[in-house]
């Protein structure tokens, strides 16, 4: 008769794990160097589930979360008894054990673009509809986390919470954060764009607003052979070279220095690979207030029969998809105040590895029950509610966290 397994191999967290299975979790335990030697009550699988299950959880506490986690699991009879919840300084110290390089490849093995060619507000002309953008978060106002992320001055003094920037690359029609860097509020928003570049591809064609324009920047990530469409500033400067009869126009990027010295009357000579064509949309938006701004996008795209003006005016609008995929982040997963739970830097960064993570999951089976719906032409995801869908994901944690998502053999409780 075979021996009862040990309680904490059978927790998961429900639904969640048809993305985060066992194996995958316990691959990317062993490439970390976080895979123990000896028995623990609280393995290193374990806390992976259970920080992703604090992400689905944030007004509640650490116990309470980890009862959550093992629902049922007492009721089984095939468990061995004895096992407790842990306190929470312990399940703390198994945080800190983890780190947050676990959760971080975690996120890099598993997210990536899900539309799928038939997937609606996908696609633009064939390419992948991504944008960038950012957002910054507050941090319990610790010593450690004062001094690795600081806090942001203004006119009122500083601000009560340190504060982390976070940067991704989202996917705007399934909102599916792909990529993403983490840093404290200092580091501006180029500098983490610039970190996310390998993970472009050139079928994309990646929308950003106006404050990671720079021509450096352009450069960089025109290298990765995607297309892109980003808004500039007024105080950009691209002459018209040729009009177009879609109403943009032909104009060139030159760097900083020499587009001074040309502005002085500075005689200099241009070399060819440093004058970059871009094509320029201008067109009047009403904002909120009832005033006209007028919107400038350079492209990358200069085909004007391809994408004519008026598309590409309307395919920056996607870009507020993105905008919306990091409030559901912000306003939806994390509590009303907005405050993140760790008091230390690297489980503050393990903490938001592990929000983008738990987000990417639901999103994944939004998507999937947007094709479901309707076998014949689907339906636009943008359709379906968000915090409809969280809520389900929690309620599957909690009803189903008794049942492992793979088969285990006896052997298995030894590794832990």
């Amino acid at each position: 008769m075979p021996s009862p397994r040990s309680f904490t191999d059978g927790i998961s967290i429900g639904v969640l794990t048809r993305l985060f299975d066992r194996d995958l979790v316990d691959e990317v335990l062993v490439e970390t160097g976080r895979r123990e030697k000896r028995s623990r009550l609280l393995p290193a699988r374990v806390v992976v589930y259970y920080v992703l299950a604090l992400c689905l959880f944030f007004g509640d506490g650490y116990e309470e979360v980890m009862r959550k986690l093992v629902n049922g699991l007492r009721f089984l009879g095939t468990w061995r008894t004895g096992w407790q919840v842990p306190s929470t300084s312990a399940i703390s110290q198994a945080r800190q054990r983890l780190g947050e390089e676990p959760l971080r490849v975690l996120f890099e093995r598993v997210a990536a673009p899900m539309a799928q060619p038939g997937t609606k507000g996908a696609w633009f002309h064939g390419w992948r509809v991504m944008a960038v953008d950012g957002v910054i978060v507050d941090v319990p106002d610790t010593a450690d986390n004062l001094e690795a992320f600081g806090k942001t001055g203004h006119q009122d003094g500083k601000s009560p919470f340190p504060q982390v920037r976070i940067v991704g690359l989202g996917e705007c029609g399934t909102h599916a954060i792909v990529a993403a860097a983490i840093d404290s509020w200092r580091v501006y928003e180029r500098e983490l764009f610039a970190r996310v570049l390998d993970d472009i591809e050139p079928d994309m064609v990646v929308l950003a607003d106006r404050g990671f324009f720079s021509y450096e920047l352009w450069c960089q990530a025109r290298q990765t052979e995607a297309e892109l469409v980003w808004r500039i500033s007024d105080n950009v400067d691209v002459p018209v070279l040729e009009w177009l009869p879609d109403g943009s126009y032909r104009a060139e990027l030159l760097p900083k220095n020499m587009k001074s010295d040309l502005k002085r009357g500075r005689r200099r000579s241009v070399p060819d690979e440093a004058r970059i064509a871009v094509r320029v949309v201008e067109y009047m938006v009403t904002n909120r207030g009832g005033k006209a701004e007028t919107i400038r996008l350079i492209t990358s795209i200069m085909d004007h029969e391809l994408a004519p003006a008026a598309e590409l005016a309307a395919l920056y609008r996607q870009r507020w998809e993105f905008e919306l995929t990091l409030d559901e982040v912000e306003t939806h997963q994390m509590p009303h105040h907005r405050l993140l739970r760790s008091k230390t830097p690297e489980l503050v960064r393990q903490e938001i590895w592990a929000l983008l993570l738990t987000h990417y999951a639901v999103r994944d089976l939004m998507l999937e029950a947007a094709e479901d719906m309707d076998a014949d032409d689907g339906l636009d995801v943008d359709e379906l509610s968000f915090v409809r869908s969280l809520n389900a994901v929690r309620r599957q944690v909690t009803n189903q966290a008794g049942f492992s998502p793979s088969p285990v053999e006896e052997s298995d409780s030894r590794d832990d």
